[in-house]
């Protein structure tokens, strides 16, 4: 049997808790909680009984509980339970609804389980980013991604059209391609293009085709581009342009552009006396590839 594990990490910034359960067997008695509970299963089968309606909950479900409703789940096989989870108080929840909807009212989730790929990847995403414990804007955008599309599609119904905003998105831009050598913060990009976060977001995603910190990180592989090219080690490189560290920078660059940045670096260094020439139809080739992905990115596609 699975050894069983719960880690619970607080994120100071983002105000609220997410934990992580692992081969669990532990039946849970009917109970409510006072804040908000958003959670996935990654693995068992349980069955839920939540506000007098019985469910079969397995891997993939989303589970979305407003405060005070009632609920309690058992195993329903011989296996075991993995869930991964946050919860967020209402003070929170309000500031975030304001957000996102621009009314300060708590939401009510009209469904407590449901299957949905897109909130799966904003949940799965989000969860990783905060058991990690990054930092930077990514993190609040994914959240008020995941919220914004909750409240959307099984909150209170919402007609908002996504203003374009445009004059205020090349601000956002010009902000970001200003300070990307920094740890930038959502507020500070928002109240430099004069948007709400929510309109941020939308507007840009909508005018772009990626959000501001997918725009960011760009800035930043670009920048880094042109120092590695330049024979400047990945480590400094990284440093140089506004990476958390040297594993964040690595995982990116492999993300956007295909190759290793020391890889990259090697493709402009002499080698054997020969200056500039790629000696290696490997190389060569993952160039080939890496350009195209930089021709891809430029056009605004997604990854």
């Amino acid at each position: 049997m699975k050894k069983e594990n719960r880690t619970v990490v607080y994120d100071g910034e983002l105000r609220m808790e997410a934990y992580r359960f692992e081969g669990i067997v532990q039946p849970f008695p009917s109970h409510f909680h006072e804040h908000y509970v958003i959670g996935f299963v990654e693995k068992g089968k349980r069955v839920l009984s939540c506000r007098d309606t019985e469910y079969g909950i397995k891997e993939g479900c989303i589970v979305l509980f407003n405060p005070g409703d009632s609920h309690g789940c058992v195993q329903s096989d011989e296996g075991t339970f993995d869930y991964r989870g946050f919860n967020i108080s209402k003070e929170i929840m309000l500031d975030l609804s304001e957000e996102v909807t621009g009314k300060r009212k708590l939401p009510v989730f009209s469904k407590n389980v449901i299957y949905d790929d897109e909130a799966a990847c904003h949940l799965g995403l989000l969860h990783e980013m905060v058991m990690k414990g990054k930092e930077e804007f990514g993190k609040e955008e994914t959240l008020l991604f995941l919220l914004s599309y909750l409240i959307e599609n099984y909150g209170q119904p919402s007609h908002r059209c996504i203003p374009e905003c445009r004059k205020e998105i090349e601000k956002a831009c010009e902000y970001m391609a200003e300070h990307y050598t920094q740890r930038i913060y959502l507020e500070q990009i928002c109240r430099y293009a004069g948007l709400s976060k929510s309109t941020l977001l939308r507007a840009f995603t909508k005018e772009k085709g990626i959000t501001p910190y997918r725009y960011l990180e760009t800035v930043r592989i670009n920048e880094a581009k042109k120092l590695l090219s330049k024979g400047v080690p990945p480590v400094e490189a990284a440093i140089r342009t506004g990476f958390s560290d040297q594993s964040h920078f690595t995982n990116y660059f492999n993300r956007f552009i295909g190759l290793a940045p020391g890889t990259y670096r090697e493709i402009f260094l002499e080698k054997d006396g020969d200056s500039g020439t790629i000696e290696k139809s490997g190389i060569y080739q993952s160039q080939i590839s890496a350009c195209a992905q930089i021709c891809r990115l430029k056009k605004g596609e997604r990854c």
